[in-house]
């Protein structure tokens, strides 16, 4: 089963690579493309929202495939969108591109979090739903800086031909190592969405939006930071993302541990800790080895919050898993498109870069508030109806 995992990470790498790697050749491409670096940020913002709203009908459309068959046809897609990223001649045409890339996403994240649950023992399924989200965080270790690197040498479009090959490549290791998984899906495809009339599973998703909000007010603009605040040189800042990367990483082992020990109270206890990183990171923005350490650490909290949430809307959503998986990556990602958005809008308010910190503790702090309502909700749970009782 370890080969089945293997094979989700090398598909998440490709898809955290192609994903990320925006954020280290932002400057080149404004530049290259003639916009503004807020305009350019939009490419981020496009890509997040085209996960969100293909989220759902994606969702549908693979519901009844065969999971594995479901998997390989989604990375198709994203190896498709890469190749039409490498050839765009122009601003609109590669967003275009983007948005063709981003179909895939939420659903195979979705989906793959289910397979990757279901491949374990039930007191490992948080650990292997992280395991296979080390590849999205690998590819900060290693893809987005060699990314960032071969852009800066080779232009902007290369790292997206390697992309294109990382995707053929995951296409044949899902094919070769991922077990034939029957799809669950019932016989109403629609009465699924009933899971959506759960408090517990909106909270969830809520955490996962403003956990990717926090996450994006800063990450999208992690360049300009670094150049123009802290004073590093290009080169500088692939280093400090290989750094970062690390810390992704770890935070990510870290997560999946955590979610399987006590899920609920290590997610408050990580938004507490991502809040004073935050603010810490605003008042040391100018001072480059405060600078460094502080989007290390970081990394690590941020990181650690995937597998918990993913791992909450899963145990929170019974009878319909897969679909509520895939709108919560769907709502990671339009918590990305907002973080996106609203790091250019304090930019171009005039706030300076160093405050984009400032405002993505506050979103945290919002999370901890959420996330504290949904503890006391699991004290006095309601009753959990089937898909054929919410469909009545």
């Amino acid at each position: 089963m370890s080969r089945a995992l293997l094979a989700l990470a090398v598909a998440s790498f490709g898809i955290g690579t192609t994903e990320f790697v925006m954020v280290g050749l932002l400057p080149d491409m404004a530049a290259d493309l003639g916009v503004s670096i807020p305009r350019a940020g939009l490419l981020v913002t496009g890509y997040a929202l085209a996960v969100a709203i293909g989220a759902p009908p994606m969702a549908l459309l693979t519901a009844r495939l065969e999971r594995r068959s479901a998997l390989v046809l989604l990375m198709g897609f994203f190896t498709l969108g890469n190749a039409l990223c490498a050839i765009a001649p122009s601003y609109w045409l590669l967003m275009a591109a983007r948005l063709v890339t981003a179909l895939n996403h939420g659903a195979f994240f979705g989906i793959g979090s289910v397979v990757a649950s279901r491949i374990v023992a039930p007191e490992k399924r948080a650990q292997a739903i992280a395991l296979m989200f080390a590849g999205m965080t690998l590819a900060n270790v290693l893809g987005v800086p060699a990314g960032t690197w071969l852009g800066q040498a080779m232009g902007w479009r290369a790292p997206f031909w390697i992309v294109t090959g990382i995707g053929v490549a995951a296409m044949l290791a899902l094919l070769t190592f991922v077990p034939r998984m029957a799809a669950d899906a019932g016989d109403n495809l629609l009465a699924e969405f009933a899971v959506l009339k759960r408090p517990q599973v909106l909270l969830a998703m809520g955490l996962s939006l403003l956990a990717s909000v926090c996450m994006f007010t800063v990450f999208t603009y992690v360049a300009p930071l670094l150049e123009q605040v802290a004073g590093l040189s290009p080169h500088g800042v692939g280093l400090v993302l290989l750094a970062v990367g690390v810390g992704l990483s770890i935070g990510n082992l870290l997560g999946g541990r955590l979610a399987d020990w006590r899920l609920m109270q290590s997610v408050l206890g990580l938004f507490a800790a991502l809040a004073a990183t935050l603010v810490a990171m605003h008042l040391g923005a100018a001072t480059a080895p405060i600078a460094i350490t502080l989007w290390v650490v970081w990394a690590a909290i941020t990181f650690a919050l995937v597998s918990p949430l993913q791992m909450r809307v899963v145990d929170q959503a019974v009878g319909a898993p897969n679909l509520a998986a895939t709108l919560n990556q769907g709502a990671f990602n339009l918590g990305n498109a907002i973080g996106a958005f609203l790091g250019g809008a304090v930019i171009d308010a005039g706030l300076g870069l160093p405050a984009l910190p400032l405002v993505a503790a506050f979103v945290a702090m919002s999370a901890m508030a959420i996330t504290r309502v949904s503890m006391r909700l699991d004290r006095h749970p309601e009753p959990i109806r089937t898909q054929a009782e919410a469909a009545r």
